[in-house]
């Protein structure tokens, strides 16, 4: 059995939130250049190199890359043969979180109640969701997502005779009518199957995947591209002035499901969508 203790999570979750804030992420910034370098309208091209610039200054100044900071989505995978000492992971997450956006000091976005919308005054409490899993690892996924990208996420139940057709339609028109709102170029995560809460949260890990990585099943990795060139083929481009470059990428995540049901939830994450990974 391994042993970690919660001081180590804390203060890894405090460095990470400071810098997840920071850098925008390496495959990010690739794609981001190679749209640039395939981009022909030459406004598209203009918001592409203020879009480089501002990681760039972001990173050199050690800056936030957007003024929303966010509130931070935690996926835990924890191993059954870990065993977390001195205290629990959960309060070990958040407290790291409100450390980290002290130290750094990034703004906090989480208010207490959705109505009162009083400020808890240290951006939490995270939303955390825990995987188990029968070895020793722990690996903590960190997403600080800003509301503009958020705010334009949907869910529907489709009928199960609308098959990929109808999951292609839907993705395609939230994209449409989210328009320049999510800040894109922007990355789409689609959760496909398993039941209301299951698919809206696979569309909230297929963010997490690297861009270059393809879902391992072949079809569903045909449907990542196809819904990827449609979405572009939308002209809504960089900040939505026009343009070939609406989405960077497409990554979709499946799940079992009912068989009168055929749940698919759009989550999309912004040009500087951020995330780390800690791996313990």
């Amino acid at each position: 059995m391994r042993q970690i203790s919660v001081k180590k999570i804390q203060e890894a979750v405090t460095q990470a939130v400071g810098q997840v804030n920071i850098y925008l992420p390496r495959d990010i910034e690739e794609a981001l250049n190679k749209s640039l370098f395939n981009e022909e309208n030459e406004r598209a091209k203009n918001i592409l190199n203020i879009l480089l610039e501002n990681a760039k200054i972001a990173r050199e100044e050690k800056m936030a890359l957007c003024q929303d900071t966010g509130m931070v989505a935690v996926d835990i995978e924890l191993g059954q043969q870990v065993i977390i000492s001195d205290g629990d992971i959960l309060s070990a997450v958040n407290q790291g979180i409100s450390d980290g956006y002290e130290k750094y000091y990034l703004r906090k976005s989480v208010v207490s109640c959705p109505f009162e919308r009083k400020n808890t005054g240290d951006n939490t409490p995270a939303i955390i969701n825990i995987s188990l899993f029968p070895d020793d690892r722990l690996v903590l996924n960190i997403m600080p997502k800003g509301a503009g990208s958020e705010n334009m996420g949907q869910l529907a139940m489709l009928k199960p005779a609308e098959g990929i057709q109808g999951v292609k339609d839907f993705v395609i028109n939230v994209v449409k009518n989210a328009s320049s709102n999510p800040c894109p170029p922007i990355i789409v995560g689609v959760g496909i199957g398993g039941n209301m809460e299951k698919a809206a949260h696979l569309a909230k890990k297929a963010l997490f995947r690297d861009i270059n990585t393809k879902n391992n099943n072949k079809e569903i990795a045909v449907l990542e591209q196809e819904l990827l060139s449609s979405i572009n083929a939308l002209d809504i481009g960089p900040q939505g002035f026009g343009g070939k470059t609406t989405a960077l990428a497409v990554n979709a995540e499946t799940y079992p499901t009912h068989i009168a049901s055929l749940p698919v939830a759009v989550n999309i994450g912004c040009h500087c969508m951020r995330r780390i990974r800690l791996a313990f």
